[in-house]
């Protein structure tokens, strides 16, 4: 795993992107995101939830499942610059203005302003550019974003808690995937990045989550489906 001001990003095939996935979910349950009663789950509990819907799955396709869910989490959710109440150009001209602050604080050695600085700027450039994205795709239907956008863009998800993208290069045996995933809120992006770091350290092995078929059981007269496990989602060594 890679880790920068973007976020948590990983290169693999599909097993790598599920895994990176559910690695990310635990963290943000081990902070409680997904308790309403937590200080961060009664921020956060909803965004979880969608987050939790959203994110790539081992019985999922990113061309099929994925893109459904991105087309029709896009088509109605607003993003983090809609929310904010800031148009396109608003944005940019703010990116533009923390830019040349950027500049200034270089000239004035102050490195670590312009490092923020310089991120700020990004953040409101990706910010107007998916604000421009999403209203663009609300003006097609879903069959044309799925079949058309998501060849020319990652495949995404955003909303204030999780921004997270998916690109797919190579195909046949030489399938790759990237998958980068950030925590939009920096408390508890710093505490998701802790904990990332010790599932690195104690985990030896993950136990992706497969989706269970009990139809053929249950159409067996007098079967029952097997009773769901408490807790496969990791192990630890000794």
């Amino acid at each position: 795993m890679e880790e920068s001001i973007s976020g948590f990003k990983i290169r693999g095939d599909w097993g790598d992107v599920v895994e990176h996935g559910e690695r990310v979910t635990q963290a943000l349950r081990d902070a409680r995101v997904h308790e309403p009663e937590h200080d961060y789950g009664a921020r956060y509990a909803r965004a979880f939830e969608e987050w939790e819907e959203w994110r790539p799955k081992a019985h999922e396709t990113l061309e099929t499942d994925v893109s459904a869910k991105t087309a029709d989490k896009a088509s109605v959710e607003e993003g983090r610059g809609e929310r904010a109440g800031k148009d396109v150009d608003e944005d940019i001209q703010t990116a533009g203005e923390k830019l040349s602050e950027s500049y200034e604080a270089l000239e004035a050695d102050d490195a670590d302003q312009a490092v923020g600085n310089w991120k700020e700027s990004i953040d409101y450039v990706a910010r107007a550019a998916d604000t421009a994205s999403r209203k663009a795709l609300r003006r097609v239907e879903d069959t044309v974003y799925q079949r058309v956008m998501t060849q020319l863009a990652p495949y995404y998800f955003d909303n204030e808690l999780v921004s997270a993208n998916i690109q797919q290069s190579g195909r046949g045996n030489g399938e790759e995937f990237i998958f980068e995933v950030n925590v939009n809120d920096d408390a508890l992006k710093d505490s998701v990045s802790d904990t990332l770091a010790e599932y690195e350290d104690t985990v030896d092995r993950w136990h992706v989550e497969i989706e269970k078929d009990t139809d053929a059981s249950e159409a067996i007269e007098g079967a029952e489906p097997p009773p769901e496990p408490e807790d496969h989602s990791r192990s630890t060594t000794n």
